[in-house]
């Protein structure tokens, strides 16, 4: 999120940061939830030291293969990206696992470069589509996804551990966003708003262009997955 600048009273500069920044908290104390994961920088440190990059380009598609966990602490700039590529080859060397592994944060910060560059433009379509798309605000079947009762166990569990914990497998991000944009055929911008409410390590840059590279404004084609993909790598 880029702010305006706000100006008149300090009454009406508060009013208009107050409605930039709706959305982005809890609005009912029920939402509020401890978090399940340990902040700061201490705990972010130590997680990077636990982190062992054997095995991440061939596993990290699987929900549960050897992924970081640290997206958290890069996100809120507990840990700088170019540290963590640093600990990964001064620790692991140049190994194919640790290639992929700076390759991922080369994305994430080619996402920070973007957003630097188009501000706001993120939230809007990068190219034309390259499918026919759907527009759909459908507000009850909205609801029926994101409140988990679509009745398809791997998409209502994939909302259920987003809301319950902040935090979901990249690779479930990708079949959720396509399921909402291509299998239900609403808009990317109402599955992007719902996802970086709940993660904690929502990142407007990844999250929103992960949608739309998923709903293909920013990709050469769309992203779809289908049964077989999701049992491949969803329980190993």
């Amino acid at each position: 999120m880029i702010l305006p600048k706000f100006t008149g009273s300090r009454e009406e500069q508060a009013r208009g940061l107050a409605k930039a920044m709706v959305g982005l908290y809890c609005e009912k104390m029920e939402e509020a939830r401890e978090s399940v994961y340990a902040g700061g920088r201490t705990a972010g440190l130590e997680a990077l030291e636990k982190f062992r990059v054997q095995g991440y380009a061939g596993t990290r598609n699987k929900l549960k293969g050897n992924v970081s966990r640290l997206s958290f602490y890069i996100r809120h700039g507990v840990l700088g990206i170019r540290e963590v590529a640093e600990s990964v080859r001064e620790r692991f060397g140049k190994s194919y696992d640790a290639i992929k592994f700076w390759q991922e944060l080369g994305w994430r910060q080619f996402w920070r470069h973007l957003y630097g560059l188009w501000g706001d433009g993120i939230y809007e379509d990068r190219e034309a589509p390259k499918v026919p798309l759907g527009n759909g605000t459908d507000s009850v079947l909205l609801a029926e996804i994101v409140e988990g009762r679509t009745g398809l166990v791997c998409m209502d569990e994939t909302v259920r551990q987003l809301v319950e914990t902040g935090y979901i497998h990249n690779h479930a991000r990708m079949w959720f966003a396509s399921f909402v944009v291509h299998f239900k055929k609403l808009g990317w911008k109402a599955g992007e708003r719902f996802f970086y409410r709940h993660l904690v390590d929502g990142d407007p840059a990844s999250n929103a262009l992960s949608w739309q590279w998923v709903a293909s404004t920013f990709s050469h084609r769309a992203y779809l997955f289908n049964r077989e993909n999701i049992q491949e790598n969803g329980g190993k």
